[in-house]
């Protein structure tokens, strides 16, 4: 069954009694912003997926330590080793 033209006018009707004459502009109003905020929302979480995944590319991809990262790891070390501890687990 498709929609027909009599069934928009019933509509059309239904609404005009429901909520008067004066308040459809309100109404309208209402929910194209709230469509604006809710397509902007979405772009939002769109936009915050990308940069998880590209977080998660570089996270993946071994071997790319930051520089002050690697440093601070190689002081731990050479302070272990100072100690006389290699860093092998002891039973």
């Amino acid at each position: 069954m498709r929609i027909q033209i009599w069934h928009v006018v019933v509509l059309i009707i239904a609404f005009v009694l429901l909520f008067g004459w004066k308040n459809l502009p309100n109404i309208a109003r209402s929910m194209g912003e709230s469509m604006r905020v809710f397509k902007s929302e979405v772009d939002q979480m769109k936009d915050d997926n990308e940069a998880r995944k590209d977080r998660k590319a570089d996270d993946a991809t071994p071997g790319t330590l930051e520089s002050g990262s690697q440093d601070t790891a190689q002081e731990d070390y050479r302070r272990l080793q100072e100690r006389g501890d290699d860093g092998t687990p002891r039973a």
